[in-house]
């Protein structure tokens, strides 16, 4: 009989952003793979780019399911919804391995595979429980991981924070991945003229250039960041985003009330961020809650100098004055600051983007993907 593999998370972009190398390792063990998300909304991608994910996917030979896993843990009907089928899902295929993340579509694969045999993978990208996260995702989110981690079989973490608490918890095993890694080498090599690319952005070959990648939303506080930049009255600084999301309308509103007009760039979802990361100068990353961010690994890995806040994830990244500079994620003035100091600096800016470089060699995806082959072949050791 030949060995199947199950990969789940609540929608399809983090399927396709954060799983395709699993998938991949899977079927050249041997496994024929089924992935089941959310295929119809909830992406951080446009639905575009879901539509054309889901055909890569049958294009390999995989199979999808789509299962109506919601965002919001208040949406019971779907969520009791997608169980359903998932169980079903799970009873009808006899899965070997199933590969979960996400808080809901954890919780939803957990229950639903629970005792059909297959070997349960789950991993935290990043738990909505941390130090200083509201006291409400403490008593929501912290027992609910707690209890279902007697579900488990292999519990993966992301950083040190969520490692260390996860080996209080009833999972079989816990180990801690460096995230699900970045291509050092892709992202150190850029064909595209920094130049020409800048130029087709309307940016000065004189102008210093910022860059965030990402959801624009109030976990990624690109908001703080628009206003540090507004104390820094230089024309020359300008603030690329790239992405989309629910704060877009708003973040438009704040560049117009800042009088930033000119200055802030609103990229879109993009296909070239490699080509745009190069085109800059300084990465900044203002999150308020990370597991271990791919953008700023993959900022890192383009040679970036960063500024990003002070929280976990980013700081098993980032030094504070060796990679780049950690401010506190609301402290406006700490960004203004770190800010001037590049543009002031640039041996700093320098020997920040050979300490990056440097760094980021220990989170190389060739790194992660033997590791990940050795968790799905059962025969790995914590390190």
């Amino acid at each position: 009989m030949k060995k199947k593999a199950l990969v789940t998370a609540s929608v399809a972009s983090m399927i396709d952003l954060f799983n395709a190398d699993n998938i991949r390792i899977l079927q050249q063990m041997g496994y024929e793979v089924h992935v089941a998300a959310n295929f119809a909304f909830g992406s951080i991608t446009s639905q575009e780019r879901v539509h054309a994910f889901r055909e890569e996917l049958r294009r390999a030979g995989v199979t999808v399911w789509h299962v109506p896993i919601p965002r919001r843990i208040s949406d019971v009907k779907h969520i009791l919804k997608s169980f359903r089928k998932m169980r079903w899902l799970c009873r009808r295929e006899s899965y070997q391995i199933i590969h979960t993340q996400s808080p809901i579509g954890g919780v939803v694969t957990r229950c639903a595979a629970f005792g059909t045999g297959g070997r349960i993978i789950y991993t935290a990208h990043g738990f909505h429980f941390f130090s200083g996260a509201p006291v409400k995702n403490w008593l929501l989110f912290y027992p609910i991981e707690k209890l279902l981690s007697r579900k488990t079989d292999t519990l993966l973490t992301m950083n040190r924070e969520d490692y260390a608490r996860a080996k209080k918890f009833h999972a079989k095993n816990v180990f801690c991945l460096p995230g699900i890694g970045v291509d050092v080498q892709a992202f150190a090599q850029c064909d595209s003229e920094r130049g020409r690319m800048r130029s087709s952005l309307g940016i000065m070959e004189q102008d210093f250039v910022l860059i965030s990648v990402g959801q624009l939303s109030v976990r990624k506080n690109q908001e703080t960041m628009l206003r540090a930049m507004a104390r820094i009255q230089d024309a020359r600084l300008k603030y690329l985003l790239v992405g989309f999301g629910e704060r877009e309308e708003a973040d438009r509103k704040l560049v117009k009330e800042l009088g930033l007009d000119g200055r802030v760039l609103f990229a879109g979802y993009r296909s070239d961020v490699r080509e745009l990361l190069h085109a800059a100068d300084c990465f900044v990353f203002p999150s308020l809650q990370e597991g271990l961010p791919v953008a700023l690994m993959e900022a890192m890995a383009a040679g970036l100098p960063v500024i990003c806040s002070r929280i976990r994830g980013n700081a098993d990244l980032v030094t504070d004055g060796v990679e780049g500079r950690l401010v506190d994620p609301l402290d406006v003035s700490g960004y203004e600051k770190a800010v001037r100091e590049f543009m002031r600096n640039p041996k700093f800016a320098e020997a920040c983007k050979k300490n990056a470089w440097k760094k980021i060699q220990q989170f190389d995806a060739g790194r992660v993907q033997k590791r990940m082959q050795a968790i799905y072949a059962n025969r790995v050791e914590d390190e």
